[in-house]
């Protein structure tokens, strides 16, 4: 049988104005204060790793439920609605309080530029453990929750909330999995001790999906603001070392498989060793030694990039599904990449996928890859995968 999910956390409604056919120029030029600009047509669909991730799992066969909180306000009523429209059965998580805005995210993804979010938190900043209905993580095999830098309740304390559902969790026997995102530098999570709630919280944690950039910049600012100031960007910063520092860190704080998003550079992976995956939850293979001790570098497919928002939420869906049908690492890191490389060919986070067996047979029919070259790092790659591997 089919084994479930259960995602949690942030949900939205992303607004997406199409700025296809912008004056050509520099975006900083483009826009500028008291100039009207004409742009396209707005995409509304539901953002958030509840909206992406979710809907991709069960886009990608996966019998998922979804855990949130909205507004009972025009944008609610519009994200209920998006999300019926998948399936109705999905909305029935969906929780409704009337003291709290729909957050919303207007997000703009010019060509040629990194996206800009103008974010309202609204209803996700008073999400608690008390919302989550536990009796559903007892029923299902997989329990993944995303987004607790921009969801206030999570990192009020030290990250007692958070710490608290991750807990609860897993005393039900289900396999856990935590998501990251990047928040406001001024913001409650921006300014949060993230090695005290991530102590708190990594030991309940099966699998941890942060991006490079969002755990660096929460783990470590220092080095992140040196990259950034170095580089440009730390995913020209990437190195062997650098990755596994952090991975290594993160396994040392109670994590048992770390996969950090690498951008257009790929996926990589990380596992402890096998006494430490002991205790992965009902969603666990039922053969865990393929998942000890590994490190692996998956490079992204090759496709024409038509907006990147939710790619890394689809990515996350990619690697859990393959996870939760048994597979092997090599086979989770690739269709992680690969469900990344769908999302990418849509504007928003959930047209550009397919199910899992087309998505397989576009992998099977010679779906080339992004150049990597990781010999002079150490790396071996396998020919039959085409993934690089560190042991």
């Amino acid at each position: 049988m089919q084994k479930s999910t259960v995602v949690a956390g942030h949900i939205c409604l992303d607004v997406i104005p199409d700025l296809d056919a912008l004056p050509q120029g520099r975006f900083q030029d483009v826009f500028q204060p008291g100039h009207l600009i004409e742009v396209g047509e707005a995409v509304f669909a539901t953002g958030g790793p509840v909206s992406n991730t979710g809907l991709a799992l069960h886009r990608l066969g996966v019998p998922t439920q979804l855990i949130a909180k909205i507004g009972d306000d025009p944008f609610g009523e519009i994200v209920t609605g998006l999300v019926e429209s998948i399936d109705e059965s999905l909305a029935g998580g969906l929780v409704i309080d009337p003291g709290v805005p729909t957050s919303y995210t207007v997000i703009i993804s010019a060509p040629d530029v990194d996206r800009i979010f103008l974010h309202n938190p609204g209803a996700n900043d008073a999400f608690s453990a008390a919302d989550v209905d536990y009796s559903l993580l007892a029923a299902a095999d997989l329990f993944h929750f995303g987004y607790p830098p921009i969801m206030a309740r999570m990192v009020e304390n030290e990250g007692d909330e958070l710490a608290a559902i991750f807990r609860q969790a897993k005393q039900t026997g289900v396999t856990t999995s935590l998501d990251m995102a990047f928040p406001d530098p001024t913001s409650k999570g921006g300014r949060a001790d993230w090695h005290a709630i991530l102590g708190k919280t990594l030991p309940y944690v099966d699998i941890f999906t942060p991006s490079v950039e969002e755990i660096l910049f929460l783990l470590d600012r220092d080095r992140y603001d040196r990259l950034i100031a170095e580089y440009g960007s730390i995913l020209a910063a990437l190195s062997t070392g650098l990755l596994h520092a952090i991975s290594g860190d993160l396994l040392a704080m109670g994590a048992k498989i770390v996969l950090l998003k690498l951008g257009d550079r790929g996926a990589y992976l990380r596992t402890a060793d096998a006494p430490a995956l002991a205790d992965l939850g009902r969603g666990a293979p039922d053969d865990l030694v393929p998942w000890a001790d590994q490190e692996l570098w998956a490079p992204c497919f090759q496709v024409e990039v038509v907006g990147t928002t939710g790619s890394g939420d689809a990515t996350i869906a990619g690697f859990l599904s393959a996870f939760l049908r048994g597979h092997d690492p090599a086979e989770a890191l690739t269709m992680a990449v690969a469900v990344g490389a769908c999302n990418v060919e849509a504007a928003d986070a959930i047209s550009g996928l397919r199910s899992w067996d087309e998505t397989r047979s576009r992998i099977g029919q010679g779906w080339p890859r992004c150049p990597l070259d990781l010999a002079a790092e150490g790396w071996n790659r396998d020919p039959k995968t085409d993934l690089w591997n560190y042991r």
